[in-house]
């Protein structure tokens, strides 16, 4: 049997030392959720949140090929505590799941700029306008598919006002870029940046990307970051944070 937890606190031992933003977003109760194998001593558990599952402690099949009902999406992205639990991954998932490298990016408070952030900000090209994520940009985001990850883990506006955080670029009031929250947890935010396709190469992420991080400082909240890509790790460096370390993940379709 596979058990939903609400008292996170009994798998935090579990996760420890994982330095990942979504699983604290789970463990703190902000977004997510926590399963196991057992409510009262877990020895195998799944912080799941979005897109994104992430497996620990003692391996286990049961919850490698669980899936919970309100996770209506097809597509998923599995990431193993460690080597035992990325062979049980592909053991289940077979050809479903595609080995994929991502880039984990350090936390450091104190590493940010603020002068050459400014600078990034300043640098938007001509006829292209920063707008932090209101109500009907909130809605503008929903209604593309390139865009919906920017808003598309809190429930309504409410939920997204409350929690997150975001900065559009408008081009003729139309959103053509942004940089937001993609979770939240006590702390800060996990950061998304999306660029429709026939605007990129304008340094549209950069610029709106370095207005989020700037937002962040001001409210103390750390604007957390993880490299889908090379690309990424290279936009990241150029706001000033630092790469840590390479991760195995896995690309799960159909789920």
């Amino acid at each position: 049997m596979i058990y939903k937890i609400d008292d996170t606190a009994k798998t935090e031992q579990l996760f420890q030392d994982w330095q990942e933003t979504l699983i604290w977003s789970c463990l703190q109760g902000m977004m997510g959720d926590i399963y196991a194998d057992s409510f009262m001593n877990p020895q195998s558990a799944m912080a799941i949140i979005g897109d994104f599952a992430f497996f620990a402690g003692k391996v286990s099949k049961e919850l490698v090929s669980f899936k919970p009902e309100n996770c209506k999406q097809d597509f998923i992205i599995l990431t193993p505590q460690n080597e035992a639990w990325a062979k049980q991954i592909e053991a289940y998932f077979g050809e479903r799941a595609k080995k994929v490298i991502r880039y984990a990016i350090k936390k450091e408070p104190d590493v940010f700029d603020r002068k050459k952030l400014l600078e990034a900000v300043s640098g938007l090209p001509e006829g292209y306008v920063l707008h932090e994520i209101d109500e009907g940009l909130y809605l503008q985001c929903k209604e593309n598919g390139w865009s919906r990850d920017l808003v598309s883990q809190y429930g309504d506006y409410a939920d997204y006002c409350k929690k997150g955080l975001g900065i559009a670029v408008l081009k003729d009031g139309e959103i053509v870029s942004g940089a937001s929250s993609y979770t939240s947890y006590r702390e800060g935010i996990e950061i998304e940046i999306d660029t429709r396709e026939d605007c990129r190469r304008k340094g549209l992420a950069y610029a709106c990307g370095a207005k989020l991080i700037l937002e962040c400082l001001k409210r103390n909240l750390y604007p957390s970051w993880d490299a889908q890509n090379k690309w990424s790790v290279a936009l990241a460096e150029k706001l000033g944070y630092h790469f840590d370390h390479e991760y195995t993940a896995y690309e799960v379709f159909p789920w």
